[in-house]
């Protein structure tokens, strides 16, 4: 009798386990889901999480971060063989090739494709809100392009229309006698020569643990965003500065510390500051979007040997034109991201740009940055910026192979 009670228990155990599973499951089905990788097999089903991208400026967003399921497709196994000559020597393991061939056949990569109707309901109304809030005043009159042109014609499109400059005297309400004591004396290109191979690397969580630091640093140069720190990353990071892309609210906002924090003090800054869409000069002086002016001015004050350069406004919306002119949908009315304008600026002065975690690796993860621990979906697809259509560009632009960008979260670009 007693051995009879047990064994009901059991069942009723067991039973109870399989409801809650069920519904869990049930649940799991319910949510709305982003895809943005085309992978090799096309019968199998992988839960991914993307990479991450910096979202200092959004500021609106939600910290819940939300599971995406991604559907295999494409075939990539006749790049395999062209694999071989794009391997860092530096990435961890000897026998990359052996387990790129073994590992080909899960590989996902950026689908340049990827359609703002596939993202998750959250970031879908946050982008809604944007394009009817046009805080920038966009009225863009150009054209859609039903395909991509070609990479090549892409490439020129960017080194012909995107005048990558930086504020001088010369400049309208900068040509004062107090601003001349303030801006460097050479320009941009003088000050940083030019270059042969330069690495720009996100801020993205997916870097940790990647043990990128050695090949970042063998570049000639690299360039940085925001407040991303070096030190206690050099493994994954490298420690080489050569450029720090700064936002104006990093500057502004007294909690970041520009001033007083030492990150800074090493390399070429560079700040930008969001303007009306294709304004003058002395238009966006008179109304910028974050005042960072006399903080900037204050930087130069105690730090005079240092170079430090305004970002031209206009570079933002020319750059943003292309983008809009290459998506098939209304993108955000709002500028590119940091990383975008950080991708274009060294295109610009190197003959070979290696970009990391960008386009996100198998490493991907929520985390939006590597120094940190918030998540957030936007981080990769964006929110403010149109960050899911600058990845579209980045990607078919990339002259390098989809092992790479998995494998290492590495896409190249030539502009020259």
């Amino acid at each position: 009798m007693v051995y009879i009670n047990i064994v009901k228990k059991l069942i009723c155990v067991l039973l109870l386990v399989v409801v809650v599973l069920t519904i869990c499951l049930w649940k799991e089905t319910r949510k709305g889901y982003y895809i943005p990788f085309k992978t090799q097999s096309k019968s199998i089903h992988i839960a991914r999480t993307l990479g991450t991208w910096d979202i200092l400026a959004s500021g609106v967003l939600s910290n819940k971060a939300v599971n995406e399921k991604s559907q295999v497709s494409g075939a990539l196994m006749g790049k395999l063989d062209k694999a071989k000559d794009y391997i860092s020597p530096t990435a961890p393991g000897n026998n990359a090739v052996a387990k790129l061939k073994k590992s080909v056949g899960n590989m996902n990569v950026w689908n340049e494709n990827s359609s703002s109707k596939n993202l998750i309901p959250r970031l879908q109304k946050v982008r809604h809100n944007y394009l009817s809030m046009n805080k920038y005043n966009v009225t863009y009159a150009g054209p859609k392009n039903t395909a991509r042109p070609i990479p090549k014609k892409l490439l020129c499109q960017l080194r012909d229309r995107v005048n990558v400059t930086m504020i001088h005297g010369s400049d309208g309400p900068f040509s004062t006698s107090e601003w001349q004591k303030y801006l460097p004396r050479k320009n941009f290109s003088q000050e940083v020569g030019h270059l042969g191979q330069c690495a720009v690397v996100s801020s993205a969580g997916s870097l940790k643990n990647s043990r990128l630091g050695p090949e970042i640093d063998a570049h000639d140069a690299v360039l940085r965003f925001n407040g991303a720190p070096t030190r206690g990353f050099q493994q994954d990071v490298g420690e080489k500065t050569t450029v720090r892309l700064v936002n104006s609210q990093l500057i502004t906002v007294e909690e970041q510390k520009f001033l007083t924090e030492t990150l800074y003090n090493t390399g070429i800054l560079i700040v930008w500051d969001p303007a009306p869409y294709h304004a003058e000069i002395h238009e966006w002086y008179r109304r910028p979007d974050y005042n960072f002016f006399a903080n900037y001015k204050e930087y130069r004050t105690r730090h005079r040997e240092q170079p430090f350069y305004i970002l031209n406004p206009k570079m933002q919306w020319e750059l943003w034109d292309i983008l809009q002119e290459n998506s098939l949908e209304d993108i955000q009315p709002n500028p590119p991201s940091s990383g975008m304008l950080g991708i274009m600026i060294m295109m610009t002065l190197c003959d070979k740009v290696n970009v990391y975690e960008f386009l996100p690796s198998k490493r991907q993860t929520d985390i939006c940055h590597y120094y940190q621990r918030f998540q957030d979906r936007a981080c990769t697809l964006g929110a403010y910026h149109p960050l899911l259509f600058e990845k579209n560009l980045v990607k078919h632009i990339n002259q390098g192979t989809d092992e790479n960008i998995y494998t290492y979260g590495k896409e190249l670009h030539q502009i020259h």
